[in-house]
């Protein structure tokens, strides 16, 4: 057999040899193709559930729930806001509550404590009307924060902001006229103004042990014996306190930046509050250490009620409250929760991938081996061997 013939047959050899590599490969894409199109609905499925997201804005707190860009359900204000007054109908209850015992107080008759002629010396200032009448208070303590609060809210959209001021105001306010009108009440100080309460027409009358018999009205004789603590003061530093704590949170006043204007905005509720101070003793009603009592009684109670529900305004998180950073872990862990079964899908598809294509090339090692071995022509030799 000429070399040429050999030739032929060697390449005819490698070209058999070609061909069932390429079948195999075939084969295989096939298998792969097929897999994918059997796992195509898991990777749907996942893709799907990857696309559902939960979104919390900070300010507005609108959580969205969207799939494939479309919106399948929100959680507007207005239903955060019926939420947060239901979580705290506790709190609403028990700020009732206290507003009873307010009344009560006032309607109880405070302690008359023994008064002599020698202590009249320092009782005898002239009676006067209120520079600061007490309709007065709840408008400038009470509604004039809420109108802050209203702006920002409006500005913010943020409702648990907005309801948890209200509320923490409330509280300061309320909480702090229990504490001084049960003071007020149990002490029984002397106005400065009492003798003129107490003997309006200037004709002074004492019992057998010295004690003072006051024939003036009794309703302004019993309000002159309710001099410590003032209640004007502590309820102005009770509900201004609050603001200017709510306001050197919201604007950052302590970020070390060196903003004095923040600064001055935050202490004039202050200010205002100092102002009523001063007023009460001008207009001889109150004792000094009865403003000075009233005063911190108010700024203690407001920065703990600011505190139930804000954060410190020092803290880099101050603007917010501590329900919204509460919403934002429960949110990033349902977060993660979800991106570990999904983490866990996609490992265990990939497990199930590559096991598959394993037993696929075990399978096509297997077949072309077997027609390797089967296929087996003449060789060389023989073809020679013949030839001889």
């Amino acid at each position: 057999m000429p070399w040429w013939d050999l030739r032929s047959v060697f390449v005819f050899k490698n070209f058999r040899c070609f061909s069932q590599s390429q079948n195999g490969l075939s084969q295989r894409l096939e298998t792969s193709a097929g897999f994918s199109q059997l796992f195509r609905p898991l990777i749907a499925h996942k893709k799907h559930q990857q696309g559902r997201m939960r979104d919390a804005q900070p300010g507005s707190h609108t959580v969205s729930v969207r799939s494939h860009g479309v919106t399948v359900a929100s959680y507007t204000v207005r239903s955060h806001g019926i939420t947060v007054a239901r979580t705290h109908l506790n709190d609403w209850l028990i700020l009732i509550l206290l507003l009873g015992i307010v009344v009560l107080l006032n309607a109880i008759h405070p302690f008359y404590r023994f008064v002599g002629k020698d202590m009249m010396e320092d009782l005898k200032y002239p009676l006067k009307s209120n520079t600061v009448p007490i309709w007065a208070v709840p408008v400038y303590a009470v509604l004039l924060p809420m109108v802050v609060f209203l702006l920002l809210y409006f500005r913010r959209r943020d409702v648990y902001d907005l309801h948890h001021a209200i509320l923490g105001l409330l509280f300061s306010v309320v909480v702090t006229a229990v504490i001084t009108d049960a003071i007020k009440d149990a002490v029984g100080r002397p106005r400065p103004d009492f003798f003129w309460r107490c003997f309006p027409d200037g004709k002074e009358v004492y019992d057998k042990w010295g004690d003072v018999v006051c024939h003036g009205d009794k309703n302004v004789v019993r309000e002159g014996h309710k001099s410590f603590p003032s209640g004007h003061t502590s309820l102005s530093f009770a509900g201004l306190g609050f603001l200017s704590l709510y306001l050197s949170g919201k604007i950052q006043v302590f970020d070390c930046r060196g903003h004095v204007a923040k600064l001055c905005l935050v202490l004039l509720p202050l200010l205002l509050a100092s102002l009523v101070a001063i007023s009460r003793v001008d207009d001889y009603w109150h004792h000094w250490q009865d403003v000075f009592a009233g005063g911190l009684i108010g700024l203690v109670v407001a920065a703990l009620c600011y505190l139930q529900f804000f954060p410190p305004p020092y803290n880099d998180q101050g603007r917010e409250t501590y329900a919204y950073f509460r919403m934002l872990e429960e949110s990033q862990g349902t977060a993660l929760a979800a991106n570990g079964e999904n983490a866990n899908a996609n490992n265990t598809c990939n497990a199930e991938v590559q096991i598959e294509s394993q037993q696929n090339n075990r399978n096509n090692n297997t077949f072309t081996g077997i027609s390797l071995s089967g296929d087996s022509g003449p060789t060389v030799e023989d073809l020679e061997s013949g030839r001889r």
